[in-house]
Order: C-alpha cells, then structure tokens, then sequence
C-alpha cells in the first residue's frame, strides 16, 4: 500500500511550500492586491482632456504623499459625481458648492476638506454677443435688459453657471419665464457656454469667471464677437468633499491626512506647480461644511437643495 501515501507526501510538501512562498512575499513588502484604492473625481466641467491631464497629475501627487494607490474615476456629468458619491464608487471628490452640499446631504458625515484661495470669494460672469446689441452693465439693476433675451447656463447643477447667476437674476427682477423662450438654455459646461454665446446661437451666457479667464488667455475666445457684460458679487464655490468611512479603509487620520497633502501643495515642486496651474489657484486653503450654508439656502429657494 506505499504507492497510496505519497500523493498524500507530495500534496503535503506542495502546500508547504506554497505556505512558505506567501510568507516570504508577506514579509518582502508586496501590495496587496486587496489594498484600498483611493478613487478620486470631480464635476466635468471643463473639456474631458483637461481633466485627465489635471487629476491624472494630482493623482500621482497624491499616491506619493499618502503612500496609497490614487486613482481618478471620471464621471459623466454633474448629478453622476454625486451619486457615484453617495454610493462610496468615488471616495474624494472636487465639487461645485451645489453639487458638494447635495453630497453631504445624501451622504451623512462626508467632511469638507479644502478650497482653492480664489474659491472664498468666487464669481461669475456674463457674456454677450456682439451682435444682440447688449453692453456692459453698470448695476445689478439694469439686469432687467436680459428680459426676452436667449440665454444659457452651464450644467443645471452648476453653481457658477447657473445657481448663482440665476440668483442674482431673480434678485434683480429677472424671473426664468422673462427669458426668450419660457426659460434658460443649458450648455452642459462652462466652456461650451462660451461656444453657444460667441457662435451666436445665445445671446447672452453665464458662467464661472475662473474658466472664462483661462480661455481668453489661451485664445480660445474672438473678443469681436463676445465679450463680458456683467459680473457677479462674490460667494464661495469649488470645494474638496471626502467620504466618511475614508478612516475606517484606511487607517485612523486618513482623512485628516487627505486634507494635509492638498494643503501642502506648492509651486516650488514641478508636479505642485502644474496641478495648481491647473486648478487657477496658488494653493488650497482650509475650508469646513458650515462654509456653504448660504449654497444650501439658495439652492433650497431655487428649488435644487430639497
């Protein structure tokens, strides 16, 4: 009966060798394929290429820092950060000050990290074009000439695009009924604003000042034919949101160390430099959920915050 053990000796020595060889990757510092992966994401806002280009390069800023794996999941449109969001498929993700006080609503103790330095006292713009005969604006008041006019936002859920635009509007006498049509026409983002005013088919656009500025500077805008005809009063916007179980998966002041490195970021550092070239910003600064209260007021008077 010999032959009949050793299968059993072979099968034996098979699993302690495989035993051994897990240990020694054990102990040689191997990731784990059942590591954690930090899934990061933001409001497209702009064109998809300068997304990737953006929080592809904070991703690998990030992972250095943390010693974690980063990855940036993009999504589709606004309402998709939110609830990719809430269902924990995005664990930290950049939002309008709309969209970022929808998260936290839905998704309860999500935490405010960090805002950019412009994001404090952000603003928006409107633009015309040249020929609806429109011209600078010198008081909110006279807001009242966009009456009968077509006109665009950004995405519904923008806050610079739409929410605060179409706040100042109503504050001024300018209901969405008054527009040209019944009611605004929506572009999807704040650079194809841009592209429906100057090519004519709106006459007039909001949207965030930060991105208008970066097109005129890359020449992306024909100043013949639109142009700025009124700016907003400042509010704050843009803002960091992190998941709260984001200490649970990764271990106790994760969170804590999340917000750290985006508030260490710098322009001395070549990669530093380039994100926050990027963002329109000279750093992050700190920033906390209670900052958005007047967002959530305004969205729960237009209707978006329930």
């Amino acid at each position: 009966m010999p032959g009949r053990q050793r299968p059993v000796v072979m099968a034996t020595g098979l699993t302690t060798g495989l035993a051994f060889a897990m240990s020694l990757a054990g102990c040689s510092g191997a990731p784990s394929t059942n590591d954690p992966v930090l899934k990061i994401g933001a409001i497209p806002d702009q064109n998809p290429e300068k997304l990737n280009r953006l929080y592809g390069s904070l991703s690998d800023e990030l992972s250095e820092s943390l010693d974690v794996d980063v990855r940036y999941v993009p999504v589709s449109n606004y309402a998709a950060a939110v609830s990719a969001f809430r269902s924990g498929s995005l664990d930290l993700v950049w939002f309008g000050g709309l969209t970022g006080v929808q998260a936290r609503l839905q998704t309860p103790g999500a935490r405010v990290l960090a805002q950019r330095d412009i994001d404090a006292k952000f603003t928006s713009v409107f633009i015309a074009n040249g020929a609806s005969g429109l011209r600078p604006i010198t008081s909110a008041d006279q807001l009242v000439q966009l009456k009968g006019r077509r006109l665009a936002f950004g995405s519904e859920s923008s806050t610079s695009g739409r929410l605060m635009p179409q706040y100042f509007l109503g504050e001024n006498g300018v209901t969405m009924g008054d527009l040209a049509g019944g009611g605004p026409g929506f572009s999807g983002s704040h650079d194809a604003t841009i592209a429906v005013v100057q090519s004519g088919t709106y006459e007039v656009g909001a949207l965030n000042e930060q991105v208008w500025r970066s097109n005129v500077d890359e020449g992306r805008v024909d100043p013949s034919k639109v142009a700025v005809i009124w700016r907003t009063p400042p509010y704050v916007d843009y803002h960091w949101v992190a998941r709260p179980d984001l200490d649970e998966r990764f271990g106790e002041g994760f969170t804590d160390r999340v917000q750290k490195a985006l508030l260490s970021l710098t322009p001395s550092t070549e990669r530093g430099a380039l994100v926050l070239d990027l963002f329109g910003a000279e750093s992050f600064i700190p920033a906390q959920n209670e900052d958005y209260n007047k967002i959530e007021a305004v969205g729960r008077q237009l209707g978006k915050v329930r």
